[in-house]
């Protein structure tokens, strides 16, 4: 459906109520239990990071082996610098730690709910 001459769709496809009634117990229950502001916002920069592809490919990697920064280069096909400005901001947001062994410095994902987060976001869109 054309709205005076744009060329917007008009989604008819959304189910709504046919009168207003708010259902004063489930609204209570859910603003009772509603998180912090400042966790919400945490919650929401958090899935940002899942946002761009390069660092899903960093994360998936890292779900497969740790490697170090040159390695993670060599998969990806992307410079050093690239890696490390992705990987920065991965462990801003503690989902990558390292550990340094010699010279060389060794990524992997922080814990096991980033890998369960990797795994069913996969699993959601083969679905």
């Amino acid at each position: 459906m054309e709205n005076s001459g744009d060329k917007r769709i008009v989604d008819t496809d959304i189910e709504r109520c046919d009168l207003t009634f708010i259902h004063k117990d489930i609204v209570k229950k859910v603003n009772d239990e509603m998180p912090e502001e400042e966790i919400l916002y945490d919650l929401a920069e958090f899935y940002k990071v899942f946002g761009d592809t390069t660092r899903i490919k960093i994360l998936y990697i890292l779900l497969k082996s740790e490697m170090c920064v040159c390695d993670i280069s060599q998969v990806l096909g992307v410079s050093q610098s690239a890696v490390s400005h992705q990987l920065r901001m991965l462990k801003q947001m503690k989902l990558v730690k390292y550990r340094r062994e010699g010279k060389s410095v060794f990524y992997s994902l922080s814990d096991h709910h980033i890998e369960l987060i990797l795994r069913q976001g996969l699993e959601h869109i083969s679905e």
